[in-house]
């Protein structure tokens, strides 16, 4: 593989480890021109997974918008970018299990369902966006869920 950093065209394999069930492959490279290292990582592309947005358009999925949401939304919060990577590879596998389609709608469920188990402020940050929240008083709603899920759970 071509170095991002030098272009120098055969980077060396440092180590190579199965993540995901082995779904994917993760590995560590080291450039022996300018001595970078990087991870690359190597998933099986099936079939091409449509997204169905909310006025009916359908567009390609795109790993990288769903990454960046979940990105923002952690924002400054204590949330590791492994973290982050194993959500948004967990969400691509479910979405195409599902089938060819998925709706916007049912994305944007799955990464809340994640980011309330996992951090209350990016979920609410998320919700925000994702549900289009107008005024404070959906943001006061929105918190009031979680204390009464905390107080039952």
């Amino acid at each position: 593989m071509k170095c991002p950093f030098c272009g120098y065209p055969n980077t060396k394999v440092q180590d190579s480890r199965s993540i995901e069930n082995g779904l994917v492959i993760r590995r560590r490279r080291i450039c022996p021109n300018c001595g970078a290292k990087f991870t690359t990582y190597e998933r099986f592309e099936g079939g091409t997974l449509m997204v169905v947005k909310k006025d009916g358009r359908r567009e390609k999925f795109s790993r990288d918008k769903v990454m960046g949401g979940i990105i923002k939304a952690c924002e400054k919060r204590p949330i590791s970018m492994e973290k982050i990577e194993e959500i948004t590879n967990a969400l691509e596998a479910r979405a195409k299990k599902r089938g060819k389609e998925i709706s916007t709608a049912e994305i944007g469920e799955m990464i809340m369902n994640e980011l309330r188990k996992l951090d209350q402020v990016a979920y609410v940050r998320f919700a925000s966006v994702y549900r289009d929240f107008r005024d404070i008083d959906q943001f006061i709603e929105e918190i009031g869920k979680l204390k009464g899920e905390r107080k039952n759970g």
